[in-house]
Formats: C-alpha cells, structure tokens, sequence
C-alpha cells in the first residue's frame, strides 16, 4: 500500500511538473514569437493609431454622403500632398541655408588642416539633406531603388494598408473579441475599445497640429531675432515635439547654440523665445489643442518612452505616449474597475460622437 501511494505521489509530482514546464515553455514561445516579430507589432501599433486618427474625418465625410472608400482616398491623398508640400517648401530652403552657412565657414577658414566643429556639423546636415528627395523628383523621376528604400517602402505599404483594414473591419473584430468574453463583461470591453481609439485618434490629430503651430511660429521668431538657420531650427523644434519629455529640450538647447555662434545675446534671445513658446505650449495651446488626450504622468511617459525604445529602437520612441494611453486605460478600467463609458473622451477637430 505504502509502495502504491509513493508510485501514485510520484506521478501527480511528474505530471504537475510536466504541466508547468509546458506552461513555462509556451509562455517562452510566445514571448520569443513577440519579440522576432516586434517590428511587425510596431507596425501594427502605427497602423491601428493612423486609423483611429482618420476615422473621425471619413465618418464626418461620409454623413455628408462620401463613401468611406472615397474618404480613406481623400485622408491619403491628403498625406502624400503634405510631404510633397514640405519637401517642396522646407528642405530646398534649408539645403540653401546649410550651403550658404558651409561656404562662409570654408571662407573665413585661416589656412589649417581643420575646418572646425561648426563646419563638420553643417557638412554633415548638408549631407543628409542633399540625400533628400525633392518633390519634383518624386513626381517626375521617382527615388532610387535600394534595399533601404525597399524596405521603407513596404513597411509604409503595410501600415496604410492595415490601416485601411482596421477601419473598415474594427467593429467586426471588436464583435469578434467580445464573442470570447463573459456577456456580462462585452458591454465594458466595447467601451474600453471606444476609449482607447479616441484617445490615440486625438493624440495624433493634436500632435501633429503642436508640430505644425511650433515650427511655424519658431521659425518666425527666430527670423525676426536674426538667428542663423532659422528654418532649420524652427521644423526642428516642431518635429521633436515627438519625442517626450526631451524633444523640446533638445530644440531649446539647439537654438541657443546656434545663437552662441554669433553672439551671447542672440543666444540669450533664442532662448527666451524658447521659452515664451514653452510657457504658451503649456498653458495655452496644448490645454486648448490636445485636451485629456495628453493627461497622463511625465514618469509613465518616460518608462514607456524608454521601454519602447529598448524593444523597437529609437526611432520607435514616438510611440511612448500612444502605448502609455493605452497603458493607462487598461490599468484604469481592470485594475481600479473604472466604467470606461463614464471617462471623459478627448476631442480634437472632431466631437466624439464623431468617432
């Protein structure tokens, strides 16, 4: 009797040790899965926040009788006009700015084999802005073919792409996902979906409306003040608004070092422009422009900003706050059971009925 319950012991201990190893092992699986296929996940990510960004305006469109096909067209000949309008507008500028500040370096140099820290810099934005297409290129001769291009090309396929699916088909897959939860529980998961799409909807429609109100203000200000390259400092400001926390840190410190090349106060006014611009971000235009669609606690943006960084790279850091929104929310909803219904829905161009 005593030999059969330590047979029986010994097996109850190897199946629970099976079953565990198993768990343990798919988990494994499942993260390594994840993590070869992160890029694809950051894609999907970008994907799901450019639909919920134009699902207000098509859904506008379309009760004014436009077909949400014609509308998603609309929303993407929209974005390609803008980055024709900007490479159109900025760079040749800015190429003009860089060149012009290259050949007062390479003139003024006294005879020695440096040519300076300033001049390598400028070199080296000359550099990468003669590897810009021009617009005109792009309409008339198109860009070259590399492998990078390729690559950049495709991944800009597949996230319109999913974004045009994820328009047309997110009720179905929300209907889909609440079909494997409790009744009781559908009503709530629908409405913590609802939530998270305007919130990511109005992030990026205010962000990119931040983007636009800070370069094109700067680089006004810094034109009045005199300070050199002010194009380039200006869109440079306006797009690491981008990057949490220390985006515009890196703008302010930017604009004052380009001052310092000529005089302490124009370095002295570069900042306080800076900072007037920070002070009415602050108060005035983020308040009025992003809303609740920025409430959330600089250190989970920070974590967030950093973890994403460390998954998917640097350039991946835009993603922080979007993943933090989403964070948030779900911490909200499951762990302190606030009803999701009742949360108050950021707005930004569009009212949330719109969504």
């Amino acid at each position: 009797m005593g030999a059969q319950n330590a047979f029986m012991t010994l097996a109850e201990t190897a199946r629970r040790t099976f079953i565990v190893t198993l768990v343990v092992a798919s988990v494994l699986v499942a993260v390594l899965t994840i993590w070869a296929l992160r890029e694809v996940v950051a894609l999907l990510f970008v994907a799901f926040i450019l639909a919920a960004a134009m699902r207000p305006g098509i859904e506008a469109l379309n009760r004014h009788r436009v077909p949400r096909g014609a509308g998603l067209a609309l929303h993407y000949v929209a974005i390609l006009l803008l980055v024709l309008l900007l490479l159109w507008l900025v760079v040749p500028p800015a190429i003009h700015q860089v060149d012009a500040a290259v050949n007062e370096q390479a003139i003024g140099k006294v005879a020695s084999e440096s040519t300076g820290l300033k001049h390598d810099v400028l070199a080296g934005i000359q550099r990468r802005l003669n590897n810009l297409p021009q617009a005109g290129e792009l309409v008339h001769r198109g860009i070259g073919v590399t492998r990078r291009a390729v690559e950049g090309l495709v991944a800009a396929l597949f996230v319109f792409a999913t974004a045009a699916y994820w328009i047309f088909e997110r009720d179905s897959a929300v209907d889909l996902v609440a079909s494997l939860v409790p009744s009781e529980k559908r009503k709530t998961l629908r409405d913590t979906w609802q939530l998270i799409d305007l919130r990511l909807g109005a992030y990026v429609r205010g962000q990119l409306l931040l983007i636009t109100i800070v370069a094109t203000v700067l680089s006004t200000a810094f034109f009045l003040i005199g300070l050199p390259y002010w194009l380039l400092v200006g869109v440079f400001a306006g797009i690491v608004e981008l990057i949490p926390v220390v985006g515009p840190l890196a703008a302010g410190a930017t604009a004052v070092g380009v001052g310092l090349t000529q005089s302490v106060g124009l370095a002295v006014a570069a900042g306080i422009v800076v900072f007037v611009m920070r002070m009415a971000q602050d108060y005035v235009i983020v308040p009025r422009v992003l809303g609740s669609a920025v409430g959330i606690s600089p250190l989970v943006v920070l974590v967030s900003a950093l973890s994403v960084q460390l998954l998917f790279g640097g350039f991946a850091v835009v993603l922080g706050v979007p993943l933090a929104a989403v964070i948030v929310t779900l911490v909200d909803v499951i762990v302190r059971e606030r009803d999701p219904a009742e949360e108050e829905a950021p707005t930004v161009l569009f009212t949330a009925g719109n969504e």
